[in-house]
């Protein structure tokens, strides 16, 4: 058995002291934001409590989708690299980039020069700006990092996926089954029509759907909405592939968004027959501990089958009730 937790949407806080420059961009909107909204409810020492937690139950590998940052300031950045390298070692950890990590242009380049080691595959390029896609391989496992992280306009969040990362998607994929792995993509925009708002959509959606029908994959990861979503795509021949998204791992209990949680992932078997178990844990919705919030057998049909006790969420935050892909 081969262990995954999947962390997403860090918002690494308190936020440094910003110069005028910086304000005078996008930034003063995400400033005013996190002044207004998410100093409240991402402050604190609940991602330490997370993190310690996830440790306790001993993943082999750890995928974290995005949005390690705020505003992509040099010192939010500088942060989250030592962060990281606090967490664990980089081929322990694999990262891929939200929009919070593009805020701005340059940004992006400043992240994936300063988070490199937990952002390349196993041919060990240096730097790149078309690093995206990179593959590891980790026991029976082959995770593919996506990037659908770019700078936008006031107000916008989204993200792209564009043609050469899917067609080098695609062929990862095919080497990864031709090596006889499960696959894992990780991205940070939910790939899926109506998960998230027009105005923070992945634009391109349809080039990652085509990429997962054509080559397949075993499992999608992603972050952004801070949600505890499962959404499936057709995968190939005739197989369902769950797109599952976790809810933002510096939530506070008590807001609009559900509380802090990670996933975990249990793989095993083999080629054509394997077996996925997601485990969720986080703060209950009381905020008085973390426990466990769900566990439930994933199948190639397209169904989620339950195999252990459900904590009982509001009705708005479970992902049945979400949209699916046709």
């Amino acid at each position: 058995m081969f262990r995954i937790a999947h962390l997403s949407d860090i918002h690494l806080g308190p936020l440094p002291e910003l110069s005028y420059r910086e304000l005078a961009s996008k930034r003063i909107t995400g400033y005013i934001n996190w002044q207004r909204n998410r100093k409240r409810a991402m402050f604190g020492d609940t991602l330490l409590q997370l993190v310690a937690d996830m440790r306790q139950n001993r993943p082999d590998h750890v995928t974290v989708t995005g949005d390690l940052v705020n505003l992509a300031t040099k010192t939010e950045v500088d942060g989250a690299r030592l962060w990281l390298q606090d967490l664990g070692k980089p081929d322990w950890i694999s990262v891929v980039p939200g929009n919070h990590d593009a805020y701005v242009p340059g940004a992006l380049n400043r992240a994936c020069r300063e988070w490199n080691p937990y952002m390349v595959g196993d041919e060990g390029l240096e730097f790149d700006d078309r690093r995206f896609p990179y593959m590891r391989v980790r026991g029976p496992v082959a995770i593919i990092g996506t990037s659908s992280a770019e700078a936008t306009v006031p107000f916008f969040a989204t993200g792209s996926f564009k043609r050469r990362q899917a067609l080098r998607t695609a062929q990862l994929l095919r080497q990864a089954h031709g090596l006889g792995l499960f696959r894992i993509v990780l991205i940070h925009h939910p790939p899926i029509s109506g998960a998230a708002a027009w105005s923070k959509r992945l634009v391109g959606k349809q080039f990652f759907s085509r990429v997962i029908s054509d080559a397949g994959a075993e499992l999608v990861l992603h972050g952004h909405t801070h949600l505890d979503t499962l959404y499936w795509l057709n995968g190939h021949g005739g197989t369902r592939v769950p797109v599952c998204g976790v809810p933002s791992a510096s939530q506070s209990a008590g807001h609009e968004k559900p509380a802090a949680r990670y996933n975990l992932f249990d793989i095993d078997g083999g080629p054509g027959e394997w077996s996925l178990v997601q485990r969720e844990r986080g703060l209950t919705p009381d905020g008085s501990r973390i426990d466990w919030i769900r566990e439930r057998k994933l199948l190639a049909n397209g169904t989620a089958v339950a195999t252990g006790p459900t904590v009982d969420l509001p009705p708005a935050r479970r992902s049945e009730d979400r949209p699916q892909e046709p």
